[in-house]
């Protein structure tokens, strides 16, 4: 029998190592090999540009196919799609999961987005607009296209005494390596996680990381904590993209609601 040529195995051998060690590594924990990420003067990692996510996971972050919404104009179908979630599985509670069917059920009327409110955190995060980010060594400023939401995250600054409730929580920011650890709490609980009715409670609790894997690359993970709502923290995670374009910018956009049903006009672009 002929044997292969050495070079054959040499390659062969080598891709073996490479997916043994691909498969080893953990997603997200440091940057591509021989990437070179754009720094700050304090060297930093640079997140500052305009960014965007290219998943469904603002109609449902588990495993979905494709539905309409009953009452809801057809710009709110969901298309079909994978989910964001580590293991595709949210622990809710008996209670909590019951209340998740309702709200998907009514998530005509109930979805606090056809009321035009701010859509907290971490939804914010992946709605199908960019954003753009402003970094500094003490503060970095996130501006969303998404009705004029904004996310102020203090770098090395502790958390005001609560109890406090907002929309967007309160954010405060750690550097682990080139990792940047946000850590999110103080919320109100009147925000979803996706148009699917997924919950949580004021006592929600958030630890984000943001690695910059290439230059126009961040992997993006949110660890979820709340323990009125789930019987264990769980994990979203999900490449943000820099927007390319020429000149690229977040946009005006206005939001209205009309009529019983709550429903949304939407009104994108420059005016």
């Amino acid at each position: 029998m002929r044997s292969r040529p050495i070079s054959m195995i040499l390659v062969t051998a080598t891709a073996a190592a490479f997916f043994a060690l691909a498969v080893q590594r953990p997603a997200g924990q440091t940057p591509a090999p021989g990437a070179q990420i754009p720094r700050t003067a304090d060297g930093k990692p640079n997140f500052s540009g305009v960014w965007q996510v290219l998943n469904t996971g603002a109609w449902n972050i588990q495993d979905h196919h494709a539905d309409g919404v009953p009452g809801l104009p057809i710009q709110f179908g969901m298309p079909g799609g994978m989910g964001v979630v580590e293991g595709n599985v949210i622990p809710y509670t008996p209670a909590a999961a019951a209340k998740q069917k309702e709200h998907f059920a009514n998530r005509a009327k109930l979805d606090p987005e056809t009321q035009c409110f701010l859509p907290g955190v971490p939804r914010i995060m992946y709605m199908p607009f960019p954003f753009q980010i402003f970094q500094t060594p003490k503060q970095i400023s996130m501006l969303f296209e998404y009705v004029h939401a904004t996310r102020t995250i203090y770098v090395d600054s502790p958390h005001p005494k609560g109890p406090i409730e907002w929309w967007m929580g309160d954010s405060r920011a750690r550097w682990e390596g080139d990792t940047l650890v946000v850590d999110v709490v103080h919320f109100n609980a009147d925000t979803w996680f996706d148009r699917a009715g997924h919950h949580h409670s004021e006592e929600l609790h958030l630890v984000e990381r943001y690695t910059l894997m290439t230059p126009d690359h961040i992997n993006y993970e949110v660890t979820v904590e709340d323990p009125k709502v789930f019987t264990r923290p769980w994990k979203m995670s999900m490449p943000v993209y820099r927007r390319k374009e020429r000149n690229a910018q977040i946009m005006d956009f206005e939001c209205y609601t009309f009529g019983d049903e709550g429903a949304l006009s939407f009104w994108p672009g420059n005016r």
